[in-house]
């Protein structure tokens, strides 16, 4: 595992996800409040839409473009079983948000 330090937790709005670039990848990074904090590819695989830029319904972001949702665990597409987005292991350390990037 490769963790890295990716943002500090304050940086990142309860609820609402952001677009980074950390080692050379490109990743939307949610807070999903109570500690929960999840990292993603940052593009729906629909029709590329941008993560990041969506909303958070529980641990599933929903596109802003056509409404596909992803759970934030999984990957996992809960509109189109065929889709799916990868997901990065996320931990947080002393405010620190980390993510284990490939």
């Amino acid at each position: 595992m490769a963790f890295i330090k990716v943002a500090d937790l304050a940086e990142l709005p309860e609820g609402r996800g952001v677009l980074l670039e950390r080692a050379g990848h490109a990743i939307a990074l949610f807070n999903a409040g109570g500690g929960r904090v999840y990292a993603t590819s940052p593009l729906c695989p629909h029709e590329d839409g941008p993560l990041a830029d969506g909303w958070l319904e529980g641990d599933a972001v929903v596109c802003p473009w056509h409404g596909f949702d992803f759970d934030l665990a999984t990957g996992g597409c809960r509109v189109d079983e065929n889709l799916s987005i990868a997901v990065y292991t996320t931990r947080v350390v002393d405010a620190t948000v980390e993510v284990d990037l490939p």
